[in-house]
């Protein structure tokens, strides 16, 4: 069975997830990188180093954020947000920014070459101290779909 998420299922999933795509557009070519990420409720926030996403962000502002949980291949969520890329500048903001990602809920797992432990994902809790930019995307619009066993309908 298809369906559309309802708001609230979208607020949800999105606070949920840990992991999620951002698609940039500039000069004829398109971008699509995932990114570890926090939802405060309003915005996405996202730390990262300089790099092509941040570079393309800043010519064309204009952005779409993507997540989704697939369990198996009828059984998935999908949310896809568009939005305006801002970068964080003022210190307070960016400790804010820090807050969150260090504090948001998420399905941590381990493995051989990833490890959660007291210096993941930053090692300091100072901004003053952490190479790279924090940025938000400021959401302005939302949209999820979602698949789950049940009676076959169509798109």
């Amino acid at each position: 069975m298809f369906g559309d998420l309802k708001p609230a299922e979208i607020e949800s999933f999105l606070g949920e997830q840990l992991v999620g795509r951002i698609g940039c557009h500039v000069d004829g070519k398109t971008y699509v990188v995932p990114v570890s990420y926090a939802y405060d409720g309003r915005d996405i926030l996202v730390h990262s180093l300089e790099g092509m996403k941040v570079d393309m962000m800043r010519k064309n502002p204009s952005v779409c954020f993507q997540v989704d949980d697939t369990r198996n291949l009828s059984e998935w969520k999908s949310v896809i947000c568009w939005g305006e890329f801002e970068e964080i500048k003022d210190k307070k903001e960016m400790q804010e920014a820090l807050h969150h990602l260090n504090n948001r809920i998420a399905p941590h797992m381990t493995s051989q070459t990833m490890h959660v432990n007291p210096e993941y994902p930053f090692t300091s809790s100072d901004v003053a101290e952490i190479e790279g930019i924090f940025f938000r995307i400021r959401l302005r619009e939302k949209t999820g779909r979602f698949e789950r066993p049940g009676s076959a309908s169509k798109y």
